[in-house]
């Protein structure tokens, strides 16, 4: 449930303005998620979500700025990733239940040249990358982010 409430919340922020937590939580209510002020704090917090921009609204850290979002996805896919393989110029990543979006938002904005694009289900990622020699930096890539 955390992890499916956490893709929402960087989805909402990604496709419109949100300058409160109380935006924030009649937004996720209308997603049919129910969260306390309480939780909805932690979950800014776990996200690193900052206010910024123009408009300041909340942003994701890869928004805001690279360190942050290498951060942020050096983070997830510690937490997250459980496995990795790779098929020609696909890669296939598995994590937990409702934690392969999260984790895809997360790859998709790290806009990294090795991948294309990602399709995320509830426990399974697929990484589109160019070939197959950029699916194995990928790999390469997510495995060393793993380990640290």
């Amino acid at each position: 449930m955390k992890a499916r409430r956490q893709s929402v919340i960087l989805d909402v922020i990604q496709r419109e303005p949100v300058r409160s937590q109380e935006q924030l939580r009649r937004r996720l209510r209308a997603a049919s998620i129910t969260v306390t002020q309480a939780t909805l704090s932690r979950d800014i917090r776990e996200l690193g979500l900052v206010k910024g921009g123009a408009a300041g609204a909340y942003q994701a850290p890869a928004q805001a700025g690279a360190n942050g979002q290498a951060a942020t996805l050096s983070r997830l896919v510690g937490a997250y990733l459980m496995r990795v393989d790779r098929v020609q110029q696909l890669v296939l990543l598995r994590t937990g239940p409702g934690q392969a979006q999260l984790l895809g938002v997360a790859l998709d904005t790290a806009r990294w040249p090795e991948v294309v694009g990602t399709i995320a289900g509830d426990d399974t990622l697929l990484a589109i990358t160019p070939d197959a020699r950029r699916a194995r930096a990928l790999v390469k890539r997510l495995e060393e982010l793993a380990r640290s």
